[in-house]
């Protein structure tokens, strides 16, 4: 039976070293440009915004456009937010997937970081919609 590369993934979840809380950590050494997670993701209308906030949700969910946000599924919701970040997500609207993407070359050990916000408030939704441009091809 052949091996499914999609379980293979470079990171186990474990206790992050410096906020002592869960979070995702290199299981090997992981070079640049890896895509390293693709996660399905839950659309919730932005309207309801109000509701994810009063709950657990409220930590998890990510700005998907100006209509959605969205629940990551898969290891996507324990990556932990540091604007030292060594990932970018990236969202995939043809898929509704959000995939996760070194941007630094990590070492075994270390714990994957992301920002949450992912640059300052002039970034435009833009940048994210053309996914292909952005990411490349996916293997994962």
């Amino acid at each position: 039976m052949k091996k499914d590369p999609s379980i293979n993934l470079p990171f186990r979840v474990g206790i992050s070293p410096t906020l002592k809380i869960r979070g995702n950590i290199a299981t090997r050494d992981i070079k640049k440009n890896t895509i390293i997670e693709r996660c399905p993701v839950i659309l919730v209308e932005t309207k309801y915004e109000d509701f994810l906030e009063m709950t657990k949700l409220s930590s998890y969910y990510f700005i998907w456009d100006e209509k959605y946000h969205c629940i990551v599924l898969g290891y996507g919701g324990i990556f932990n937010h540091s604007k030292n970040n060594n990932t970018k997500y990236y969202r995939n609207e043809k898929d509704h997937t959000m995939v996760f993407k070194t941007i630094k070359d990590v070492k075994c050990g270390e714990e994957l970081f992301t920002d949450y916000y992912d640059g300052d408030d002039e970034e435009t939704i833009s940048e994210f919609t053309d996914f292909h441009k952005k990411i490349g091809k996916i293997g994962l």
